[in-house]
Order: C-alpha cells, then structure tokens, then sequence
C-alpha cells in the first residue's frame, strides 16, 4: 500500500500527539512501505516508494532537523 503526501501532511499537522509520536508513525508508514514490495513490485513502483520515503523524511526534518538530515544523506547512498 502506497501512502499519498495528504496522509503524512495530516500526521504532520497533528496537535494532540508529541513530535516523538509523529517521527515514529511517519518512520511506521515508511517501514511498511518498503515491507510491501516484493518481487512482483514494478520499477516504477519502487521509485514511487522512493520518492514517498523522502517526502517523509523531508517532513520529519520539519520536525527534527538533525534526525531529518541524516535520514536524507542516509537515502542518497
């Protein structure tokens, strides 16, 4: 299952849950993200996941800049 920006944006802007709560939902979405693919995953599938998966730790680095920043340098290799 694919996770649009509106679901993460939602998450984000969520009052009620501590910031240590959004980081750990965003990071249970991206998780389940890359779980879901298997062998019968398309290539553009995969760079979808891709792209979601630095979507959210963009969003995370809104919330934890240096926790956001290490995902993303961790991504690009």
């Amino acid at each position: 299952m694919l996770y649009s920006t509106e679901i993460i944006d939602k998450i984000y802007s969520y009052k009620s849950i501590s910031n240590r709560d959004k980081i750990d939902r965003l990071l249970m979405i991206d998780a389940t993200q890359y779980t879901n693919c298997g062998l019968d995953t398309t290539k553009a599938e995969k760079l979808l996941v891709k792209k979601n998966s630095r979507y959210i730790y963009k969003v995370i680095k809104k919330i934890d800049e240096e926790l956001g920043i290490t995902l993303l340098q961790h991504q690009d290799k």
